[in-house]
């Protein structure tokens, strides 16, 4: 077996398998560090006997007996919980335990690493660290911060874990759906953290892992966020020229969409919207559909996206809300009323990059080139991805 199938072999099962060994042993480090142990016999093992029927389950099996025999001489060989793992020793266990399904615990592990006593720096750490298998070095790239930093985020967040007492469970009955939001939030922010600056590696594990999360844990607002984030990637082949510079959805060649990606996620939406328990994810994924069915710019639904835009606002009523509310209020025909709504968020939206850009388009709309040249520049400083700068610098260059 060559290191790419490994490679392969692990990311396919190394979140079952992690989350498996978390529930039984409740220790992020003991769980990770048996996993690695297990990789290592797989990788010394495997080339001369060949890839077992179930590699999860071959694993887990070998990362039990390495977690057990961490624990015998550990310093908390005395502990309760330790006791009672090494009392599993002595349970007889099937011959073929290897070929054993195993349980699925990766929805509790989502849960517990998104958990509202977690910082959200550290839900997205461990989240991307547990369940998607990234590691610390590979997070602190993608989020720009030192690796150090990383790991001491990641150490924080497993240690508050355990001294706090976290459950490791999926919540129940009316709280299972105040803590998806949290859960989504995560997601959605792992999403736009690859999205913005173009690291695909993170967005695809946000759309894994809401499709995981959607496949455990079925609800509307899970398929419309599914939704948002597929229509979102869906245009992603005409969002850079050959130039890597950002172009706008104005001047996009939808012929490069992928459409048959954006016929499923409809379905899946208007499947969601039918239940008739619409969420913030479900709207600005309806929004995003509506752009997506447009022929072209010129036939976008601008009245339409703009009541979308107000029902979204009635849910969560923030800033950000208000502005693209008003974007479209100027698309839909009124920019001087867009104008006057954005010069209101001014200083809710100070530190905003994309509020800064768009009061620079309605200024120079109104004639005020001047002014929407000042605005150019503060969105370009806000800014941090050279896509987004070259974007804005030929927006200001453009100017009369």
């Amino acid at each position: 077996m060559s290191q790419a199938a490994l490679a392969r072999a692990y990311t396919a099962n190394s979140g079952r398998v992690l989350a498996a060994l978390i529930a039984q042993f409740r220790d992020f480090d003991l769980a990770e560090e048996a996993l690695q142990d297990a990789m290592i016999e797989a990788a010394r093992t495997w080339p001369r006997g060949g890839t077992p029927s179930s590699p999860s389950a071959w694993l887990l099996t070998v990362a039990r007996r390495r977690a057990f025999d961490r624990l015998r001489v550990s310093k908390r060989a005395k502990d309760e919980t330790v006791q009672q793992n090494l009392g599993l020793l002595t349970v007889a266990q099937p011959e073929d335990e290897a070929a054993q399904e195993i349980p699925d615990e990766r929805l509790r592990l989502i849960f517990t690493c998104c958990h509202p006593a977690l910082s959200q720096e550290a839900q997205v750490a461990l989240t991307l660290r547990t369940l998607c298998g990234l590691s610390a070095r590979e997070i602190a790239q993608a989020f720009l911060v030192p690796h150090a930093t990383m790991n001491q985020r990641l150490t924080r967040a497993k240690a508050k874990i355990r001294n706090a007492g976290i459950p490791y469970r999926v919540p129940e009955g009316a709280e299972i759906e105040a803590r998806l939001a949290a859960v989504l939030s995560v997601i959605y922010l792992i999403f736009n953290a690859g999205y913005a600056p173009r690291n695909p590696v993170l967005s695809a594990e946000a759309l894994r892992l809401c499709e995981l999360v959607h496949h455990l844990q079925p609800l509307p607002e899970t398929a419309g966020l599914w939704a948002l984030m597929s229509l979102h990637m869906a245009r992603d082949p005409a969002r850079l020229d050959a130039d890597n510079t950002l172009i706008s959805l104005k001047d996009q060649d939808r012929a490069l969409w992928d459409h048959a990606a954006i016929a499923r996620a409809k379905t899946r939406l208007l499947h969601a919207l039918a239940q008739s328990r619409p969420g913030p994810y479900q709207i600005q994924a309806a929004i995003s559909a509506l752009h997506c069915e447009a022929a072209n710019w010129a036939a976008t639904d601008w009245p339409q996206i703009n009541a979308l835009y107000g029902a979204l606002y009635k849910l969560s009523p923030t800033p950000v809300v208000a502005l693209n509310r008003a974007v479209a209020e100027a698309h839909a025909g009124a920019p001087k009323v867009a104008l006057a709504l954005v010069e209101a968020l001014s200083a809710a939206l100070a530190g905003y990059q994309p509020f800064h850009a768009a009061r620079a388009e309605l200024l120079a709309q109104g004639g005020q080139v001047h002014a929407a040249r000042l605005e150019y520049d503060r969105a370009i400083s806000l800014t941090a991805a050279p896509e987004e700068r070259a974007f804005l610098s030929k927006k200001r260059s453009d100017l009369p």
